[in-house]
């Protein structure tokens, strides 16, 4: 692509530019932005230049002075003021004011408008809202001494078919045929160009042939509108009928010449529409560009684009700088923007071609939408140096430019000094900059340029709505967005789900239930996320009444509460019911949705839980009297809130009453044992378990883990044994808790180990291999000397259990004691072999140190304990916290 003097020099500008630390991306675009503008528009340092304008500015550019990001503001309101057409501008701010919609009329008056043919015409090409065009259309007809004409009606037409009303357009065409004031405008002549345009060129046809009969005709401009009417409707022979019509009456031009080319297009018929073109030129006609332009455009629409340059070359020479322009509109609209910049490069800078900004505005938007930012901005500037005064797609498309290059601030003081300049953000734009203000976390501004988003009358997509409102309740704007929601709801749309899900959660973190709540009841689709936040909500302020009137809500509206939400509503009832009817009327409602067990063992779960054994005995009674089967679970945790409320007696009962109805399980044994154990009801314990093992029922390793560590702990070493030694006979291996139980309290009680000798039958000179944990143990004890067979105490301890970490720091518990070098040796065998020093790991080695008087290897020890991220403590704990 060849570059200009002008752009080279631009860029090595941009490059060398100071880099500042307001934009890191575009910052040398700001930079050169500022140089730029500055050298057309020379103001006095000493003022801010936004002073020149009546325009407040927003707190954050109080106090600057040439800040960059306000210098660039000023040069391109100024550029934009070059554009201006400040009366255009206030009838459509009339016209789009919504909230003083009665006093439009009056507004517009007092204008003192001087309406004809020409302004009329003028005004609608100028709008860009359906709804603003036809509230003047409607006014200006009201008004005395104006009628409307064949041009404002047609003009009116075309606007309705661009907008893809038709139905509005044949509303209007049927009240506008019963009306006929045929004396105003010409009532037939109307109809027929309405119907052409609206495409109906059968209806228009039809209203021909009843005008020539009696008498009338049309004239040439409306025959012109029918005839582009059959072409756009492939009706070739009418097309034919009626352009004989035409050059009969003489009312052939080049609109006749364009139509032609487009119907021999239409029917691909290029070589003969070329050869039409030619002949043209060889007649001595004077092409005006709209015949050319139509071959090319539908050479591009068929990919014949060599065809179509050599076409633009050929006709551009005769002067025709229309067709520059159509060409450019073709290229971008194939998609092929390089050759479209390269293009109009070359005739800007070698041909002095000066296009207007209809082909500035087509390659910018395009390049705006790939992000090709350096290229909108030499655009952008070649406008500038060349005195193209902007137009409203221009002003859009720098507001959208200025979000995406990272210069929001600019943007938004375009936004705000819009009515100096006639700037009327189109929905495109409003959405770049509300989308650019929430992720830089301009909360405010996104909301206030929603707000006037929606008074415009643009229809707001899900995500833009959802984005601001996102962006409200991340920062707990709450009355920002219930008066967002509102506004949306006064206008017909309805925000997604997920919208009222994030409000309703942040009024609850607020602590505004009773609000959260009235806007859940103003909802008819309440989700079932929204239930969940609400219930948990007023669980977490102890509402339990409301959270489980939630609840049936919830499943009557066919959503499945979870769980955990189950039992954080009873609990919170619970909490809060000192009754228990509360809590049993829920239980009553709840059984009706189905899944009875599992409510029924929630609640007997929840009210464990919460201490309540009575309530939980009442619902055990309550799923009785159903004629219910109650699950293992709900027995269990039953036996556990006796147990954990000391009703030791209620729990054996109870249990026996279960065996009486003839439920005798393994689980629920096994449940009844480790509760005995951890309330230090050994005996009880013990004899449950000889009756599980009567019974041909396998207690479970837990079982002998959770009773073996209880009587270590009360010191009933030979009953212990006799449990590991019952627990290998069944052929199970020992455990690593089981083990480190044992030797822990080796350590402790160095008699342990005349039990283990004398209940395991081996004598104490002879170690077979069922004997290595007795002699595992007698080491541990310090009843025996190592000597050559137990110089490798980890592999004797696997050999009897596996190895844990807990295992690991035993053993430097004891290497410690005696050899703190042994015990650094055995931390780096630990480590090598996979297991991952914690806390306790460290401060056995860090006492080894002190105990053994070495203080500086201890300091160093000290740091490095830091350093892993642990913390040393004043005084041994007690290792057994770490086996539970």
């Amino acid at each position: 692509m060849m570059l200009s003097l002008k752009q080279v020099t631009r860029s090595r500008t941009l490059l060398s530019s100071i880099l500042t630390p307001y934009h890191p991306f575009f910052v040398p675009i700001a930079a050169s932005l500022t140089c730029s503008f500055s050298s057309s528009y020379s103001y006095s340092n000493s003022s801010d230049p936004a002073s020149e304008s009546p325009y407040q500015y927003p707190s954050y550019f109080n106090g600057i002075n040439f800040h960059p990001s306000a210098d660039i503001a000023y040069s391109f309101k100024r550029w934009f003021e070059s554009g201006n057409k400040e009366l255009l501008d206030r009838i459509y701010e009339i016209l789009n004011d919504r909230e003083n919609g009665s006093t439009t009329d009056l507004a517009l008056s007092q204008l003192g408008l001087r309406l004809n043919e020409d302004f009329v015409l003028e005004v609608l090409a100028y709008g860009s809202n359906v709804l603003s065009c036809l509230k003047f259309f409607d006014w200006a007809g009201r008004q005395p001494g104006y009628n409307h004409t064949r041009a404002t009606f047609t003009a009116i037409f075309k606007i309705l078919r661009k907008a893809k009303l038709m139905s509005v357009m044949f509303d209007f065409l049927e009240t506008f045929e019963k009306q006929k004031f045929a004396h105003i405008v010409r009532f037939h002549e109307t109809l027929v160009i309405g119907y052409a345009v609206a495409g109906k060129p059968e209806i228009a046809l039809n209203l021909l042939g009843k005008m020539r009969f009696q008498g009338l005709d049309l004239d040439s401009f409306g025959y012109h509108i029918l005839l582009n009417s059959l072409v756009e409707k492939n009706c070739f022979d009418a097309f034919q009928m009626i352009l004989e019509q035409i050059q009969l009456r003489g009312h052939d031009n080049r609109i006749t010449h364009s139509l032609i080319m487009k119907n021999l297009c239409k029917q691909r018929r290029f070589d003969e529409a070329e050869e039409y073109l030619n002949g043209m030129v060889s007649n001595g006609e004077v092409l005006h560009g709209a015949e050319v332009n139509v071959l090319v455009n539908a050479l591009c629409e068929n990919k014949m684009f060599e065809r179509a340059r050599k076409l633009v070359a050929e006709f551009s020479n005769l002067g025709l700088v229309n067709v520059n322009g159509m060409w450019v509109r073709d290229l971008v609209r194939a998609g092929r923007l390089d050759e479209a910049l390269e293009f109009l490069q070359q005739k800007i800078y070698f041909e002095g071609y000066i296009p207007s900004p209809f082909p500035y505005n087509l390659l910018i938007g395009k390049l705006l939408g790939k992000d090709r930012l350096r290229e909108v901005y030499d655009l952008l500037m070649e406008m500038k140096d060349s005195h193209i005064p902007p137009d409203k797609v221009t002003m859009n498309t720098v507001l959208c430019f200025f979000c995406k290059a990272g210069l929001v601030e600019v943007a938004l003081e375009l936004f705000y000094s819009r009515s100096q300049f006639g700037l009327s953000p189109n929905y495109y734009a409003y959405k770049c900059l509300i989308h650019t203000l929430c992720r830089t976390g301009s909360v405010d501004e996104a909301y206030i340029v929603l707000k006037q988003c929606i008074s415009q009358g643009y229809y707001i997509d899900r995500g833009t709505f959802s984005a601001v409102a996102n962006s409200l309740c991340k920062d707990c704007k709450i009355n920002e967005m219930e008066q967002l929601l509102f506004l949306s709801l006064e206008r017909n749309f309805a925000p997604c789900s997920s919208t009222y899900d994030k409000l309703i959660l942040a009024l609850c973190q607020a602590g505004r239930l009773a609000d959260g709540y009235l806007l859940h009841c103003k909802l008819n689709n309440t989700s079932r996320r929204s239930y969940i936040k609400l219930i948990l909500g007023f669980c977490k302020f102890n509402r339990g009444d409301i959270a489980a009137r939630l609840l049936i809500e919830m499943q009557e509206n066919g959503y499945i509460p979870t769980p955990p939400l189950y039992r954080a509503v009873i609990y919170s009832l619970l909490e809060r019911d000192t009754t228990q009817s509360q809590s049993l009327d829920l239980l009553e409602m709840l059984s009706h949705y189905g899944k009875n067990a599992f409510t029924w063992s929630t609640f007997i779960k929840v009210a464990v839980y919460a201490k309540k054994p009575d309530l939980a005995r009442k619902v055990f009674e309550i799923v009785r009297r159903n004629d219910a089967e109650p699950t293992v679970n709900s027995c269990a945790y039953m036996l556990k809130s006796y147990l954990t409320s000391k009703r030791i007696s209620d729990a054996l009962n109870f249990f026996r009453d279960l065996q009486g109805q003839g439920l005798k399980s393994r689980k629920l044994y096994n449940f009844f044992i480790i509760g005995l154990c951890k309330v230090e009801k050994a005996d009880m314990a013990l004899e449950l378990l000889s009756e599980m093992r009567n019974a041909k029922l396998t207690p479970s390793v837990s079982c002998y883990e959770v009773l073996i560590q209880v009587l270590c702990n009360m010191r009933r070493y030979p009953e212990a044994i006799s449990l590991v030694n019952d627990y290998e006979k069944m052929g199970r291996r020992l455990t690593s808790y089981i083990g480190n139980i044992l030797l822990l309290h080796s350590l402790r009680a160095p008699e342990l180990y005349d039990v283990s000798v004398h209940l395991r039958g081996v004598k104490e000179e002879v170690f077979s291999g069922s004997s290595i944990l007795s002699l595992v143990i007698g080491v541990f004890s310090r009843r025996l000397r190592v000597n050559h067979h137990t110089e490798n105490l980890e592999e004797l301890i696997e050999m009897c259990f596996p190895l844990s970490r807990y295992t690991y720091n035993l053993l430097l518990m004891r290497a410690s004691k005696f050899d703190i070098d042994q015990a650094c040796e055995l931390f780096n065998s630990m480590c090598k072999k996979g297991y991952k020093p914690n806390q306790y790991t460290f401060n056995i080695v860090l006492h080894g140190f002190f105990m053994h008087g070495r203080s500086a290897e201890g300091k160093l020890w000290f740091e490095e304990t830091l350093r892993s991220g642990f913390y040393p403590i004043s005084s041994k704990r007690h290792l057994t916290d770490e086996l539970y």
